[in-house]
C-alpha cells in the first residue's frame, strides 16, 4: 500500500512517500520537493557481522539523468563517486550515527539515488530528509527522526531553504539538522558571518524543522516497520569486571599522564596484559578488553571534567596548548606553512598554476571549472601506526572540504589573480583537530606564497563533556582522548571578523541552541589567541611571489582576433609557446592568460599578443617586415600575424615595373596605414612616408592626382 505525506516547508511543498518503489528494502521513500526527487532505501543485514565497529555504510548516486545529461568520459556511465558525491554522504551519515546503538553490529545501507534534480533547492537537503525518514520506519533501533534546513540570507535578511543563486549572493550557507532533543549536526560556509547571526540561523533552522518532524513521525505511525530486537554487543561481563578490578586503578594512573606517546604506550601494555591473561579462559578477549577500556576511559574523563574540573593534561577549559608557526621552510615551494598545536603538526604548501589547472567539477548541481583547491592527508605515521597507503578516504576528502570553506571567500577575485591554487595540508602529528590546524598552516603558507587573502583564518575545535543541560563542559581545543570521551566535536574557522566555516558532530540525540552559543563566544576567543600567535610568524601575505612561482599576465583582446591568435590549427599559439617557453590560455570572450616560470620571457610574450591582436589604426605608422611579393604589390606583417598590402603604385612616387625592385620578402619597410576595408583587410603605402621631388609633384598635379590615378592612366 502506498503512504504518503506532505508538508508546507519554507514556502514550498515537502512530500514524503513510501509503499511504491523499492518495496524489498528494510525501508523504502521517495521524498519530493519542487522538481527534486530523491529515492532513500535502508537495509540491514540479517545477522551480525564480526567486527569491533557500528557498520553503517551511506552511499549517494549522483545519476546524471536527474538533470538531463549524459555523462562525461569514455565509457558515458557513472563511476566512483566524485568529491560532493561523497561530502553529501558525510553530510548524511553524520546525524544517523549517534542515533543508533554503538553496539549494533547488523550491516547497515543507507543509499540515496537522485531521480531529479533541480537548480532551486541543494538535493542534499531532500538527501538528508530522506535517511532520516526511511531510517525511522526501518526495523533497526534508531532513536530519531530528524530533520534538516538550510539557511542563507538576501539583502541582510536569513531566509529557509535558499536557491543557489541566493546562497553564492548572501555569503552564507547553513545547514542545521536538528531532532525533538536538539541540534544533531551543522554544517557552515561564509564569509566572515558574525556569531550571533549563526546562531540566529541555527535557531530559524530548529523551528523550520518541526512540521518536517511530524509528517515523518506521522508517516511512521502510518507504515513503518516493527522495531526488531537486535543483538546488541556489548563486552562480556567477566571480562569487562576482570579489566576494572585487576588494571583499573593502573588505568587511571596511565590516563593522567599528559604526553600522548606515552600515555597510549602505558594503556597499550595494560591491555596486552589483560588479553594475555584472559585467553587461557575466554576466546579472543581482545576486542571485550578493549571496550572495557574505552568504558573506564569514558567514565574517568568525565569524573574528573565534571566533578574535579580538570582536564587529562592538566590545562584549563578554555586553554590552548602551545602554538609555533613557521613559513618558509621549503624553498622551492610556492609557499609553506607549518602549524604546531601541542602534538597536533601540519604542514602546507601552496602551489600556484595557468588557468587550464582548474579542476573540472561535474556533479548535480554543476558543471564548471574550480580554481581553489584543498586536499588533507593523513598518513599512518602521523599517529604513530603502521597502514598501507590508499587513495584519500572520505574522511580526509571531508577535512580538506572544511578548509577549502574556510579560505575560499578570502581568496583574491578571479579577474585580479587569476592563478588555479592549489593547498597540500600534510598531517605528520596528530592530537586532536588536525582539520582546524591544516587551516592555519594553509592560511600561513598562502601568505608566504604572495597570494593576497582578506584576512587571516584560523580554526579552533571546541569539545564537550555532558551530563545535562545544567551539568557539562565546554572544552576549548580539545585532544584526541576528549574528543573520543567527550559529546561533541565542534570546529569552527574564521577571522577577527567572524566565521567563515563551522562543522558540528554531537554523540548524544541533540543539543540545544544555548550550548552551541557558548560554545562558538569560547571558539572565537581561542581564534584570537591563535591569529596573534600566527601573526608573529606573518603578520600579512608576503607583496612578492616566490621566486619559483611562475607569473601571469592577463589581457582582454577582440573577439574576432581570438582566430588570429590560435592560428590554423593552433599552429601560431603553439608557435608563441615555444618560443618563449610559456603557456597561453585563452577564453571565448576574448581574455587571454600569459602564464611562464621565467617572468622574462612571460612579459615579452604578453607584449607580443598585445600588439598583435591590438586595433590597428589609419594613419599609423609601422616597421614592418616583407612577407612574400607579387606583381599588384607586397604583403607586410606591421604587428604580428597581422598583414597589410602595399599596392604597387604606394612603393614609390615615380613609377615602378615589378615590385621586386623595390621590395624582396624579408626586407624591412616602414609604411603607413591608409585604409582598413569592412572585412579588416589593411592598405598601406611605403610611398607617403617618402620625400617627394619637385618634378614628381609638377607632375602629379599635370595628371590630375594620385599616383594610383597616374598607374590606372598609364594602364587605360
Amino acid at each position: 500500500m502506498i503512504h504518503k505525506v506532505s508538508c508546507d516547508f519554507a514556502g514550498r511543498p515537502l512530500t514524503i512517500e513510501t509503499g511504491r518503489l523499492a518495496r524489498q528494502a528494510d525501508a523504502s521513500v521517495l521524498v519530493t520537493y519542487g522538481e527534486t526527487i530523491v529515492l532513500v532505501t535502508a537495509a540491514v543485514s540479517p545477522e551480525p557481522m564480526d567486527l569491533d565497529f557500528l557498520p553503517l555504510r551511506v552511499d549517494f548516486e549522483e545519476k546524471m539523468y536527474a538533470v538531463g545529461r549524459i555523462p562525461g568520459g569514455f565509457f558515458k556511465r557513472e563511476g566512483r563517486p566524485g568529491e560532493d558525491a561523497i561530502l553529501t554522504c558525510r553530510k548524511t551519515d553524520r546525524p544517523i550515527r549517534p542515533l543508533l546503538p554503538s553496539g549494533l553490529r547488523n550491516d547497515v545501507q543507507v543509499i540515496a539515488t537522485a531521480l531529479s534534480a533541480e537548480t532551486q533547492n541543494s538535493v542534499d537537503l531532500v538527501t538528508m530528509t530522506g535517511a532520516s525518514a526511511a531510517m525511522h520506519l526501518s526495523s533497526l533501533p534508531f532513536a530519531g527522526p530528524f530533520s534538516v534546513a538550510q539557511v542563507g540570507r538576501e539583502d541582510g535578511d536569513l531566509l529557509i531553504n535558499p536557491s543557489f543563486e541566493q546562497l553564492e549572493a548572501g555569503g552564507l550557507d547553513l545547514l542545521v539538522a536538528t531532532t525533538a532533543e536538539g541540534i544533531i549536526m551543522a554544517e557552515m560556509e561564509g564569509h566572515q558571518v558574525p556569531e550571533e547571526e549563526v546562531i540566529e540561523g541555527i535557531r530559524l533552522a530548529e523551528e523550520a524543522c518541526q512540521p518536517v518532524l511530524e509528517i515523518i513521525q506521522e508517516l511512521r505511525e502510518k507504515a513503518g516497520k516493527p522495531k526488531r530486537d537486535y543483538p546488541l554487543w556489548e563486552p562480556r561481563p567477566e571480562i569487562a569486571q576482570f579489566v576494572r578490578d585487576e588494571i583499573g586503578a593502573q588505568l587511571s594512573e596511565a590516563l593522567q599522564i599528559t604526553d600522548k606517546t606515552e600515555r597510549q604506550a602505558g594503556i597499550r601494555a595494560l591491555r596486552q596484559e589483560a588479553i594475555t591473561q584472559l585467553e587461557e579462559d575466554f576466546e579472543a578477549p581482545k576486542s571485550d578488553v578493549q571496550a572495557a577500556i574505552d568504558d573506564i576511559t569514558k567514565e574517568y574523563v568525565k569524573k574528573l571534567v565534571l566533578e574535579r574540573q580538570q582536564r587529562v593534561d592538566g590545562r584549563g577549559f578554555k586553554d590552548i596548548r602551545s602554538i609555533s608557526c613557521e613559513v618558509g621552510l621549503l624553498p622551492r615551494t610556492h609557499g609553506s606553512g607549518l602549524f604546531t598545536r601541542g602534538e597536533t603538526q601540519v604542514l602546507t604548501t601552496t602551489t600556484l598554476g595557468p588557468v587550464h589547472d582548474q579542476k573540472l567539477v561535474r556533479s548535480l548541481e554543476e558543471e564548471e571549472y574550480k580554481r581553489f583547491m584543498h586536499h588533507y592527508n593523513f598518513p599512518p605515521f602521523s599517529v604513530g601506526e603502521v597502514k598501507a597507503l590508499r587513495a584519500p578516504a572520505r574522511r580526509e576528502i571531508g577535512h580538506g572540504a572544511i578548509g577549502k570553506k574556510a579560505l575560499k571567500s578570502m581568496l583574491p577575485p578571479e579577474k585580479d589573480f587569476p592563478y588555479t591554487i592549489r593547498l597540500v595540508s600534510e598531517v605528520l602529528e596528530s592530537n586532536g583537530s588536525s582539520s582546524m590546524a591544516s587551516v592555519c598552516g594553509a592560511t600561513l603558507a598562502l601568505m608566504d606564497a604572495g597570494v593576497q587573502i582578506t584576512a587571516p583564518v584560523a580554526g579552533i575545535a571546541v569539545g564537550l563533556i555532558y551530563e545535562s543541560e545544567d551539568n557539562y563542559a565546554l572544552l576549548t581545543d580539545i585532544q584526541g582522548i576528549e574528543d573520543h570521551a567527550g559529546h561533541m566535536d565542534f570546529k569552527v574557522a574564521g577571522t577577527r571578523g567572524g566565521i567563515n566555516a563551522l562543522h558540528l558532530d554531537m554523540k548524544v540525540a541533540g543539543l540545544p541552541p544555548a550550548i552551541l552559543t557558548e560554545g562558538l563566544q569560547q571558539a572565537r576567543e581561542a581564534r584570537l589567541q591563535i591569529l596573534d600567535a600566527m601573526a608573529e610568524a606573518l603578520p600579512y601575505p608576503r607583496t612578492e611571489l616566490s621566486r619559483y612561482a611562475p607569473r601571469m599576465y592577463t589581457l582582454q583582446i577582440p573577439r574576432d582576433t581570438i582566430g588570429t591568435l590560435i592560428g590554423p590549427g593552433g599552429k601560431h599559439v603553439r608557435q608563441l609557446q615555444d618560443t618563449y617557453e610559456v603557456e597561453i590560455d585563452i577564453e571565448d570572450d576574448g581574455t587571454v592568460f600569459v602564464f611562464g616560470t621565467d617572468g622574462e620571457k612571460a612579459e615579452r610574450a604578453y607584449e607580443y599578443i598585445r600588439e598583435m591582436t591590438r586595433e590597428v589604426e589609419i594613419g599609423e605608422v609601422f616597421t614592418g617586415k616583407v612577407v612574400s611579393t607579387t606583381a599588384f604589390g607586397a604583403f607586410v606583417e606591421i604587428v604580428p600575424g597581422r598583414e597589410g598590402l602595399v599596392h604597387i603604385s604606394h612603393l614609390a612616387w615615380e613609377h615602378v615595373n615589378r615590385t621586386e625592385d623595390v621590395l624582396k620578402a624579408g626586407d624591412e619597410v616602414k609604411v603607413k596605414v591608409i585604409d582598413i576595408d569592412d572585412e579588416g583587410k589593411i592598405r598601406l603605402s611605403r610611398k607617403e612616408l617618402l620625400p617627394r621631388s619637385d618634378n614628381h609633384s609638377d607632375s602629379d598635379k599635370r595628371r590630375g592626382g594620385s599616383g594610383r590615378g597616374r598607374a590606372y592612366s598609364r594602364d587605360k
